[in-house]
């Protein structure tokens, strides 16, 4: 008679699901990070634009840097990258080298690209409800992009990840209760409706980022 083979035991689920989140075949490669780099600055800089182009504003540095851009001259993309500087500190601190060099390339991008669409993308007119729930879509989604590449726009997004991954509480959680304190500063310089407007972009924006960036969800890293 032939020797019966056992067949091995099935893994348990949770041991299994370790195995592939700590096999090196899930890591990105040189070449999709560099693309999604580009990728997600690109997507949140044009988000960021038509926020701007409807007069509405967002949470995060960006609303910061937006706010600043309306109640003065200074270009965005200058305003954009000085709010930033403060929080490099943090992110050496929390995140380490990696992250930070690459939040710091996503941040030095999006001030590129914002260049850029005010001078090949004009836009004479734009519907401000379209344009706040468009942008803070596009914010999001460019957002999600840089966090599955170890990277971030700066400023509430970096305490936004150590809290998630100190707490477990959902970044998107934390960001939105600092965004609302942001739109409500907003009142000091955009009539109330447009404030009214952009806040409801920016819980939009956060239940994006809650709803798909959750620890364990995505395999690549």
């Amino acid at each position: 008679m032939g020797t019966v083979t056992n067949p091995s035991p099935e893994p348990h689920p949770e041991t299994a699901a370790t195995l592939v989140f700590d096999d090196k075949s899930t890591a990105h490669s040189i070449p999709e990070d560099v693309l999604g780099l580009l990728t997600g600055t690109f997507v949140a800089s044009l988000g960021l634009y038509l926020l701007q182009s409807s007069g509405a504003v967002t949470g995060g540095t960006a609303g910061i840097a937006l706010l600043i851009d309306y109640a003065t001259e200074w270009p965005f993309w200058l305003i954009f990258a000085v709010v930033n500087l403060p929080f490099a500190a943090l992110a050496i601190w929390k995140k380490g080298w990696s992250f930070t060099l690459r939040t710091a390339v996503s941040i030095a991008l999006v001030s590129a690209f914002s260049v850029l669409h005010h001078a090949l993308f004009r836009i004479d007119e734009l519907q401000p409800i379209y344009g706040t729930i468009a942008g803070n879509l596009l914010a999001g989604v460019g957002l999600l992009i840089l966090f599955r590449h170890r990277a971030s726009l700066g400023g509430v997004n970096i305490i936004a990840l150590v809290v998630q991954e100190r707490t477990g509480f959902r970044a998107g959680w934390t960001q939105l209760t600092v965004d609302l304190v942001i739109i409500i500063a907003a009142l000091f310089v955009l009539p109330w409706p447009a404030v009214l407007l952009s806040a409801a972009g920016a819980v939009l924006l956060n239940v994006v980022l809650a709803l798909n960036h959750r620890p364990g969800r995505y395999i690549g890293h």
